[in-house]
């Protein structure tokens, strides 16, 4: 029997002999950059690909980080019937057995977590700590999602009336489509594909086409923990061709997805639709981002919320759904908390994550580097430009802090999501209006309040309306079965990742009652 779940610890780069070893797994890992990765279809590779996925560092637009295999509409479609193949044999496999794959793959990740987070330092631009944080995110959901599994396996609680036996059972779905982001590359493609195998369920992978090297270096440690051929597809592609007929192939029984409102939609919309052939209602899991606001009220410890502001909106230079990315500020401090947090800004250091200096790193791309700036722009007609507002080095897609004051609740950049290193301060006359006005937008993913007013904290805990609310902390970092993560209205469908009712969403309860 496995010791109860614990979180895996952060790595402690005060250290010297922790920055040692990550600046060699930084070194190791570049020296392997380049290299080509197949799609893997019924255990076997597919060499040649249809076409290949240049991925490049976006902290250095020069550096090709690896090239990826490709599928079109076509493979796409073999892998879908691969793992319908393969689904008997799989979901027949005992729970506790699909469980120590998970708790294999876990050993051996901690044992190379240097190595994949370098990874992530070259491929999708995050500095030490925050890969380091995506790594151990990673070995957390395998760990969580190994134990919940052998929970459901075991007997489950009825009320039992005489003369039958009546028992319980969670058995798998059958094929998922897993279709997870660029910005958790490790963390949330491990969660969603191994929550899904040890359902019981066969999965296809299809990685974003921004951070695919990491995906398919996970893919063959899956390997590496004995997983069986068919079990797991990995086809990387095109959302449009690709993505469209994983999710409206006739075998596809759900859809675990992380990403844009856009595409989460799209999706919704393109599963909905009943294929010939198909025999099921599909399942949608999707988690579609969010536009979070943090909470200062007037009794605030004023640091503190300055602090967290900074570390919510610019940690991985605001590339995160759960970022922040309005601060709702009580009129009677809001000066005192722009200025602060103006100050924590302007020091943070900008630069290539491979420097353990640097705080913040690129943003992920040229169409997302684009699209920040335009926002920028718009936001100096929206605000005040406090901060930022520019870019950085142009051999990388870096952009500065970048902080507007006096933004109406209606702007552009006060409701759309910016996904970017840009923050909107608002100032709200008393505490009802900063509720109201965090309440004012489309998600209700995250959100944080900062007051040292225990009346205000409890109306915020029932008037707030986000699916994870932190009080006087920021409101990024959740751990895995401490703050079960996911949103409410546009952010998502109401899943719980890491939390305990995140399998039933993969599988399905089967009664069977006997009378004597």
């Amino acid at each position: 029997m496995m010791e109860p779940f614990r979180n895996e610890p952060f790595t402690d780069f005060s250290v010297a002999g922790n920055r040692r070893s990550f600046d060699a797994a930084l070194r190791a890992v570049k020296g392997e950059l380049g290299q080509c990765y197949e799609p893997l279809v019924g255990g076997k590779r597919v060499s040649p690909p249809p076409r290949w996925i240049d991925s490049y560092c976006p902290a250095d637009k020069s550096l090709l980080v690896g090239k990826v295999g490709a599928a079109d509409a076509s493979l796409a479609a073999q892998a879908v019937q691969a793992a319908w193949d393969a689904f008997p044999s799989w979901s027949a496999v005992q729970p506790e057995a699909r469980a120590r794959y998970l708790y294999k793959a876990a050993a051996l990740l901690r044992r190379r977590k240097h190595e994949f987070s370098a990874w992530m330092v070259w491929e999708a631009g995050k500095n030490w700590a925050e890969a380091d944080a995506d790594t151990a995110e990673a070995i957390d959901f395998l760990e969580f999602y190994a134990r919940e599994m052998e929970r459901l396996a075991a007997p489950q609680p009825l009320n039992r009336t005489r003369g039958e036996d009546n028992e319980l059972y969670y058995v798998p779905l059958g094929v998922g489509v897993v279709i997870p982001p660029w910005n958790f590359p490790l963390a949330i493609v491990a969660g969603m594909t191994c929550a899904a195998l040890v359902a019981g369920n066969t999965v296809v992978l299809k990685p974003s086409s921004l951070t695919p090297v990491v995906a398919a270096r996970f893919v063959r440690l899956l390997q590496e923990a004995g997983l069986p051929d068919g079990v797991l597809q990995f086809v990387p592609g095109n959302g449009s061709e690709v993505g469209d007929t994983l999710v409206g192939h006739p075998l596809t029984r759900f859809v675990s997805f992380t990403g844009s409102r856009e595409v989460g939609l799209h999706i919704n919309e393109l599963a909905a639709r009943i294929a010939p052939g198909q025999r099921w209602i599909k399942r949608v899991i999707a988690e579609m981002g969010g536009k979070d606001a943090i909470v200062v009220d007037r009794s605030a410890d004023l640091e503190l919320a300055a602090d967290g502001i900074v570390a919510s909106a610019f940690g991985f230079a605001g590339q995160k759904c759960s970022a922040c990315s309005r601060a709702i500020v009580h009129r009677d401090v809001y000066d005192e908390v722009l200025k602060l947090t103006a100050e924590r800004a302007e020091r943070l250091a900008v630069g290539h994550p491979a420097d353990p200096a640097s705080f913040v790193g690129p943003v992920i791309d040229a169409k997302a580097y684009r699209r920040i700036l335009r926002y920028i722009e718009t936001g100096k007609s929206e605000g005040r430009l406090v901060c930022g507002g520019d870019a950085g080095d142009p051999a990388g897609y870096y952009i500065r802090p970048t902080i507007f004051a006096d933004v109406d609740s209606k702007a552009r950049i006060a409701q759309e999501e910016i996904f970017g290193p840009v923050v909107a301060f608002m100032r709200a006359n008393d505490f009802a209006q900063a509720l109201e006005l965090a309440n004012d937008t489309d998600y209700g993913l995250t959100g944080a309040v900062y007051s040292r007013d225990r009346t205000h904290l409890e109306r915020a805990r029932e008037a707030f309306h986000v699916g994870n609310l932190y009080f006087n902390r920021k409101c990024t970092g959740a751990l895995v079965g401490v703050h079960p993560f996911g949103g409410f209205n546009m952010s998502g469908t109401d899943s719980k990742a890491g939390g305990r009712d995140y399998l039933l969403l993969l599988t399905q309860a089967k009664l069977v009652s006997e009378k004597w």
